[in-house]
């Protein structure tokens, strides 16, 4: 007997037929299937919300990678003058963030992967801007997290969180999918709107390529998790604003799936196209790799 796959849409039904919160539904799941108590389950967000805060300080401290070709981005990004920055101070905020994480994993920093290490800045940029721009609470980032990590359980299920498998649509446009249904959740939304949100970042994301310079996650991974965190603040306040996805969203992770299934191994993780194989990328592996010899 063929075994049911994890549907978001299905968790989205059972929340609005109880009339609950997406989180509330999300966290009273995850209890019955991690047979543990709330107050079990929030502690363990709250260890890794640490983990992400501390991520986002050494990486704004401007370290570089052992390679030398990362590092200082996020801290000259985070220091620019705002009243000359575009995006406004929670995009700013959320995009320097994300990168600084970026840069600390590149360092070989600790960090949660959320999913993966290569996109490990998305979550925690969104996070932690809305916290700062938004006053959220850690209560409301542990509920968060929460949301985020079942959002990431569905997709792993039905399609793939891996670059190597799906692209990096499968890796930070996961990621952003995560964090624009957290967004949604933490912000007041209701289920059906977190749905939208996800459902959003893959059509925006859809077909992201996964091509890192001389096989590192640095370029251009890092600053995709700065894009991919703006691409979650977008599809969350979309969604908030009763702007809908007529795609639903476990159809729109399916799609990511086939889309990922159908690209070349190229341009899942290989370095074998993309902006890997551009000629400054291709010059500057090939003196890299005769420098470690």
């Amino acid at each position: 007997m063929k075994k049911e796959r994890l549907s978001l849409q299905e968790m989205i039904d059972a929340a609005t037929g109880l009339q609950i919160s997406m989180d509330e539904y999300l966290i009273d799941w995850n209890m019955r299937k991690l047979y543990c108590s709330q107050e079990e389950m929030l502690a363990r967000m709250q260890t890794m919300l640490e983990v992400m805060e501390k991520s986002i300080e050494r990486g704004l401290q401007g370290g570089r990678s052992h390679s030398g070709l990362t590092g200082g981005a996020a801290k000259k990004y985070y220091e620019a003058q705002h009243d000359s920055c575009i995006l406004g101070e929670l995009g700013h905020t959320a995009v320097a963030y994300a990168m600084a994480v970026g840069e600390c994993n590149a360092a070989m920093g600790r960090i949660v992967a959320a999913p993966t290490a290569g996109a490990s800045g998305v979550l925690p940029g969104v996070f932690f801007a809305l916290k700062k721009h938004k006053g959220l609470s850690e209560v409301q980032l542990q509920r968060g997290l929460v949301v985020a990590g079942t959002i990431g359980l569905v997709i792993a299920e039905r399609a793939s969180l891996a670059g190597a498998t799906g692209g990096c649509q499968a890796e930070c446009g996961s990621a952003a999918a995560m964090a624009a249904g957290a967004a949604v959740s933490m912000l007041g939304g209701s289920p059906k709107q977190v749905g939208d949100a996800v459902a959003i970042v893959f059509k925006n994301v859809l077909g992201l390529v996964c091509d890192p310079v001389a096989g590192l996650v640095e370029v251009p991974c890092i600053k995709r998790n700065g894009s991919c965190a703006l691409q979650a603040l977008l599809a969350a306040e979309l969604a908030l604003s009763g702007v809908g996805s007529f795609i639903p969203p476990d159809e729109a992770i399916d799609a990511m799936k086939s889309v990922g299934d159908c690209l070349p191994c190229g341009l899942k993780e290989t370095a074998g196209g993309g902006m890997a194989t551009v000629p400054t990328a291709l010059a500057w592996a090939k003196e890299y790799f005769a420098q470690e010899k």
